[in-house]
């Protein structure tokens, strides 16, 4: 056993200190190369140097450090700006509600709880996300915290205890609230959402909104879905399995890091990656680059990973891509099943990207087959041709297409008698897919 504990020791800080040389290495070539001396010198080669050193140190220096929300002020109708301050609503040792109070504004009727992904990024990755809902809703959002700063004496924190959380967050905002989750959370808020269905209808939320989740992984197989069919638990245990080293407060707490995860990020696209990386280089020897430019606002939120309890990642694994307890309706939590066909009221809409090759078209769709309580006007789905993964939450097909439909369709379900003005794009490119009540069977994959 002992052994055991310090090769996970050893492992996690071994991780570390390859990252803390790799930013040393950086900035000691840009500290090198600028020097002004060299500038007597007509050869480009310093310049490149400098360019790969600035490059270097800050990417890999953005690998622990949790990035800010950075929440533009909200224009108001008289003119002025009005600041977003972010404020915790209910704090928790994994995680935070947090809520986004834009100043000198009346809260806003419409509610909305993302639900962020607890899946190697920080919930600042739907910042964009946020910001665009924002002058039309009050946000919440799930905070979750990094693995390695949680002391060990806070105990596990597995899939059960996450949907737990969902549960305490959707009653303390009230039936009132629309929750969207993003991705990893579809699965668990669906399971909340029965949950509280079953024990306390009246705090359902009024809408789950499900975007790119895997409710049913088996429905279309990506390289996430293989990847998880091939190896055993065991063998995943063994392979992605660390213990925080001592540098942080959770010291001895089993976790899946967060830099192995970013490792398998960058390797499903190594080449894209690649040419970046390259591309900024370059750009930063002639002088064309800026602080703020296209590629630091997306790799310093891409590159900013935080850990993973071992238990969340590992009963993820086994519970929903392994053993599918979602898509067969078999989840339990502590000891209690959790039925899906219990969700009569809370209307729930599906969207997927067609090129999605996380979770693919038809892995998110499954839910409404699932929802066998729910009747078909309150089921709705939406396939967006062209979209990735990220682009059906934080990319152009959500500011443009996505955006307006959820927001449409929570207005349809809001009970006023009077909803807001309406949103709907022009029809067309790929409209026709958000039509209420169509059975996952035919959704194209």
């Amino acid at each position: 056993m002992a052994k055991q504990i310090l090769k996970g020791l050893i492992s996690y800080d071994a991780m570390e200190t390859i990252r803390n040389t790799n930013e040393w290495l950086g900035a000691s070539a840009r500290a090198m190369a600028s020097y002004p001396a060299f500038a007597m010198v007509p050869h480009p080669m310093f310049r490149l140097m400098s360019a790969w050193g600035r490059v270097t140190e800050r990417s890999f220096a953005r690998m622990v450090i949790k990035p800010d929300w950075n929440i533009p002020p909200i224009p108001g109708a008289d003119g002025q700006d009005h600041v977003v301050y972010i404020e915790p609503e209910l704090k928790r040792d994994f995680g935070d509600l947090v809520h986004f109070r834009v100043a000198r504004r009346e809260p806003l009727s419409r509610k909305i709880l993302l639900v962020a992904p607890m899946s190697g990024h920080y919930a600042t990755l739907l910042r964009s996300t946020v910001t665009s809902l924002l002058p039309n809703a009050e946000i919440y959002i799930t905070d979750w915290h990094n693995a390695r700063d949680i002391p060990v004496s806070k105990g596990k924190f597995d899939i059960e205890d996450y949907t737990q959380y969902l549960v305490d967050f959707m009653r303390h905002l009230g039936p009132d609230v629309n929750v969207v989750a993003v991705c990893q959370p579809a699965p668990l808020a669906l399971a909340a959402t029965a949950l509280l269905a079953e024990e306390d209808p009246k705090a359902q939320p009024r809408t789950l909104t499900l975007i790119g989740g895997p409710i049913d992984p088996d429905a279309a197989a990506t390289e996430v879905t293989d990847f998880g069919n091939r190896m055993t638990m065991g063998e995943l245990e063994y392979l992605a399995i660390q213990q925080v080293g001592f540098k942080y407060k959770g010291a001895g707490r089993m976790v899946y890091p967060g830099l192995a995860q970013l490792t398998s990020f960058i390797a499903m696209n190594a080449e894209t990656h690649t040419r970046a990386f390259m591309d900024k280089i370059f750009a930063e020897a002639r002088g064309e680059a800026s602080e703020g430019d296209k590629h630091n606002k997306f790799y310093d939120e891409y590159l900013a990973v935080m850990d993973m309890t071992a238990e969340f990642y590992l009963s993820t694994v086994e519970r929903i891509f392994k053993g599918l307890e979602i898509a067969e309706n078999r989840f339990t939590v502590n000891g209690k099943p959790v039925d899906l066909g219990k969700i009569k009221d809370v209307a729930v809409f599906t969207v997927e990207g067609a090129n999605d090759d996380i979770s693919a078209p038809g892995q998110c769709v499954a839910a409404l087959d699932l929802c066998t309580g729910l009747p078909d006007d309150k089921k709705r789905q939406h396939l967006e041709p062209g979209a990735g993964h990220y682009g059906i939450f934080a990319g152009k097909s959500w500011r443009l297409n996505i955006r307006p439909i959820v927001l449409d369709f929570i207005d349809d379900n809001s009970g006023d008698e009077a909803p807001a003005p309406r949103r709907r794009r022009p029809a067309g490119n790929g409209e026709a897919a958000a039509i209420p009540g169509i059975n996952s069977s035919r959704m194209p994959v």
